[in-house]
């Protein structure tokens, strides 16, 4: 009698690429593990073996989504370029392509949700956005050591205008009339040609 062959498990990536999608298009209470299941030919029970619950699911596919962000992040900060124009491409990789951007729906689910996160879960998610701010502290010191940009404290400047990104971000990400990607890149442009280059 010959035994049953068992039907691989996908691959982690497309289970977590699947539950980006699912989330960016329904958001996360809408999203359960029979749906996913469904979607990439599983069972939830297996699913759950996997990921234990819905949160920690969230935070593996933010995760999943960052590691491929910080890849085309790298590849952007480390080409020949000046300071001030792989700091442009630092801002158009961070805002949101537009209203329910895959990347930035994960991100402010993750943000509702973290009230009640345990120790690990804020853990995780500080070094997610850690990495993000030590890229960008690297990049403005970089700039004012060659005199590209005027002289401001690297970390402190990199604190306020990731506050102003997330800022513009979030209105993006949840279509507040008035705030497109376009507009958006425009105010960051100003205030970053008013804060860095006026006595470069």
């Amino acid at each position: 009698m010959s035994t049953p062959r068992r039907t691989p498990a996908p691959p982690r990536e497309r289970i977590l690429a699947a539950a980006m999608e699912m989330i960016a298009e329904r958001g996360l209470e809408k999203l359960t593990m029979a749906a996913l299941g469904r979607e990439v030919g599983m069972s939830s029970g297996h699913l759950l073996y996997y990921f234990r619950t819905k949160d920690e699911l969230l935070l593996q596919t933010l995760e999943w989504s960052e590691e491929r962000l910080g890849a085309e992040r790298a590849r952007l900060l480390t080409r020949t370029a000046t300071a001030r124009e792989r700091l442009d491409a630092y801002v158009d990789l961070y805002v949101p392509d537009g209203h329910r951007d895959p990347h930035w729906t994960l991100w402010l689910e993750v943000w509702n949700r973290s009230q009640n996160a345990d120790a690990d879960a804020r853990d995780r998610q500080a070094a997610i956005e850690g990495a993000w701010h030590r890229d960008l502290v690297a990049l403005i010191a970089q700039g004012v050591s060659r005199t590209e940009f005027r002289t401001v404290d690297p970390d402190r400047f990199a604190t306020r205008l990731r506050a102003l990104l997330d800022g513009f971000s979030i209105h993006v990400a949840i279509g507040l009339r008035g705030t497109d990607r376009g507009t958006v890149l425009g105010h960051v442009g100003e205030f970053l040609d008013e804060s860095l280059l006026a006595e470069a």
